[in-house]
């Protein structure tokens, strides 16, 4: 009987998406709910470059742990112009005082943080479509007014 393989992860782009100021919707049965818009941002990399469009929010849920539940909806404009949608869901683990720095707006060192994510692109048919026929992982540091996200491909 044969294995499977072992999946790898390849680096393929980065995204610098610019945030603007967290919005609380108040405290629920599940913890607080955020809105924090997401106004712009770049994307880079060896696969895919781009920006990222005005309009976009991130949701988070932040727990009785004080853990939170990431669910960022966004769009990418590729440098053809293809538009991508993301829907990107994850986890941000840290202390209380790093969570009270960051919603500060103060620099964390990333190794404070633990937040990563699971990002799903929704291409059309051309020179995108590989986005939406793989798997992908990436990795969060937040850094004031702008969140640096390192794409993955799980291969």
């Amino acid at each position: 009987m044969s294995r499977p393989p072992t999946p790898a992860l390849g680096y393929v782009f980065s995204i610098e998406a610019e945030i603007a100021e967290p919005r609380s919707a108040g405290p629920g049965p599940f913890g607080e709910r955020l809105h924090i818009p997401i106004i712009g941002g770049r994307v880079h990399g060896p696969r895919l470059e781009g920006v990222i469009l005005s309009g976009g929010s991130d949701w988070p849920l932040i727990g009785p742990d004080g853990n939170s539940r990431i669910e960022a909806h966004y769009s990418i404009e590729a440098a053809d112009g293809t538009l991508i949608r993301v829907v990107n869901r994850g986890l941000r683990v840290s202390s209380a005082e790093v969570l009270v720095r960051l919603r500060g707006g103060e620099p964390v060192d990333p190794s404070e943080v633990y937040m990563r994510a699971a990002p799903v692109f929704d291409a059309p048919d051309g020179p995108h479509s590989w986005l939406r026929e793989r798997l992908f992982i990436c990795s969060l540091a937040p850094a004031g007014s702008v969140v640096c996200i390192d794409v993955f491909e799980v291969g």
